[in-house]
């Protein structure tokens, strides 16, 4: 049940994302959009199989997450709303009237940190079986401080951030790095308000910040 429940997400996730990506562009031949897509969705796909063998629990628990904090469901809808409108349909309406003149090398050299932020994804979920998609303490929950998360205390929104960061340049568009900058600026928004909820809930964490000093990005921030 959870396996088909999982793959039929994904699969009107991936008809709507496809709706928003190329209605606006006019166009089948978009190419960046083939190219973007096929990393986003294959990713995607082996993630979820990979773990629906490995560790169905961390698949059900993120498939059955409702926010409950308040300014989180906010962060949540405003950054859904940007990605869909500022990340998919702003990148088909530059392809449709050229705003943009993209390299395509620098497509390419963009869809290989695409790639990078879901490879981070998997090897945060790989250490992490308690990683949640809302901010919230489980039972029995303990800090991790190891794989990804001895180098920075979010290594799930250091990979989410490659790939909202780079997915404008993926789709060959400048004016869509607009929007990518209000959505990281709201994952820091969410991560600084996440680490009040777990110095307050979860045991340990206060230690793990002490030793673990950088959010993001090693050595800088």
């Amino acid at each position: 049940m959870l396996k088909k429940n999982v793959y039929m997400r994904t699969i009107l996730f991936a008809i709507v994302f496809f709706v928003f990506l190329f209605l606006p562009a006019g166009s089948l031949h978009f190419s960046e959009a083939w190219i973007y897509f096929a990393i986003f969705f294959g990713s995607t796909m082996y993630i979820n199989r990979y773990f629906l063998k490995r560790d169905p629990e961390l698949i059900e628990r993120r498939v059955n997450a409702k926010e409950v904090e308040k300014e989180q469901k906010i962060f949540q809808s405003i950054s859904g709303a940007i990605f869909f409108i500022g990340l998919l349909v702003l990148p088909g309406l530059d392809y449709r009237f050229s705003w943009s003149d993209v390299p395509f090398y620098l497509v390419f050299v963009a869809d290989f940190f695409v790639l990078l932020g879901f490879i981070i994804v998997f090897l945060v979920f790989k250490e992490n079986s308690f990683t949640s998609a809302i901010i919230e303490v489980s039972e029995n929950q303990q800090v991790i401080s190891t794989g990804p998360y001895a180098l920075v205390r979010h290594p799930m929104y250091t990979g989410a951030i490659s790939i909202i960061l780079f997915t404008p340049l993926a789709l060959g568009s400048i004016w869509a790095l607009i929007p990518s900058i209000f959505i990281i600026i709201f994952i820091v928004l969410r991560l600084l308000n996440e680490e009040k909820i777990l110095l307050k809930e979860l045991p340990g964490y206060e230690d793990y910040c002490k030793k673990i000093r950088y959010h993001l990005i090693p050595l800088i921030w």
